[in-house]
């Protein structure tokens, strides 16, 4: 499974990593975890009429427009990131907001522009940790840089030790989450689980927030390697532990989806989209319906997932076009 990875997955990984862009805590955090995008929306521009710099509203407005996919605002995305730092320099959540579009950019982009990235992605994870020792999302997103990218931009085994060695000093249980990841990327599978289970997240949802993303890794990784049965039981850990998270639902259907247990799977995957709306549960209930002969509720599912942003990767996107067509034909 360890494999060089290209620097457009590693900018996916990263994205991964922080927990589908969002910062560290502020002002708007509760209700963009909510979904209430509008109303989000409608207050960070009601700041920022009063407040053109406030810190919050920047880092939130950088979120909304992450979420909403558009690859051509990216560039927007980096101005008002680039603003909050201008204005806001000793704010963490400012320069790890500008890490997550940089890194958004560079994974759209590819090659050369993960490239011209690269070093500015880094040092805005570092500079995120250094203003706040306790940004435990941006500590995690340079966990994945240091893992990912090669020597020569900075990238190294030895430099994701040192961080690790650094925060356990700061915190055990972050400590140990940044270590499950070292694990998986060792591919010690039964290392990274027990490692990854065993803190204690109770008291900071930044720190579950970790945990849910570390197992959830685990959790697609053990897919790849088609250890289904060990797949299973950590989505169905996370399932238990963070009910009102999409990835143990998700993750629980693609499992069982790809062992052949359709029926059995489908339940978890509705779930899913029930608790969030996204692309690739869209596909994959499309996949499931089409084989169960069920072709109107298909090609709805296919559909809405080719319509939705963020949209589908391009091969998964080009196989859903590719079912599309058949069921209509």
């Amino acid at each position: 499974m360890k494999t060089k990875h290209s620097f457009s997955t590693l900018f996916a990984l990263i994205c991964l990593s922080t927990g589908s862009h969002i910062a560290q805590a502020h002002e708007y955090e509760a209700l963009i975890k909510a979904k209430k995008y509008a109303e989000v929306e409608k207050a960070v521009s009601l700041k920022l009429t009063t407040e053109p710099n406030n810190p919050d509203a920047l880092v939130a407005k950088t979120e909304l427009i992450l979420i909403e996919g558009k690859e051509n605002r990216l560039d927007e995305a980096a101005k008002i990131a680039e603003q909050c730092i201008a204005y806001n320099a000793k704010n963490s959540e400012c320069h790890e907001a500008l890490g997550n579009v940089l890194g958004t950019k560079a994974m759209r982009g590819g090659v050369m522009s993960a490239i011209s990235y690269v070093g500015k992605i880094r040092d805005s994870f570092k500079k995120a940790i250094e203003l706040n020792p306790n940004n435990f999302s941006a500590r995690s997103s340079l966990m994945q840089f240091y893992l990912q990218a090669p020597g020569f931009v900075g990238g190294g085994k030895d430099k994701a030790k040192d961080l690790i060695v650094e925060t356990i000093k700061i915190s055990p249980s972050a400590g140990a989450l940044l270590q499950a990841s070292l694990d998986l990327y060792e591919e010690n599978f039964d290392r990274a689980s027990s490692v990854a289970l065993a803190v204690n997240t109770s008291q900071s949802e930044s720190l579950a927030k970790h945990q849910r993303n570390v197992l959830s890794n685990i959790g697609h990784a053990l897919i790849s390697e088609k250890k289904m049965a060990q797949a299973e039981k950590i989505f169905q850990e996370l399932c238990n532990r963070f009910p009102d998270s999409i990835h143990g639902f998700y993750g629980l259907g693609k499992t069982l989806q790809e062992q052949g247990k359709v029926k059995d799977a489908l339940p978890h995957l509705e779930k899913s989209l029930a608790i969030e709306a996204n692309a690739n549960v869209l596909y994959r209930l499309g996949k499931a319906w089409q084989s169960l002969g069920d072709k109107v509720k298909a090609i709805a599912a296919f559909e809405k997932a080719l319509s939705f942003k963020p949209e589908l990767a391009k091969k998964t996107k080009a196989d859903a076009e590719e079912q599309l067509k058949a069921l209509r034909g």
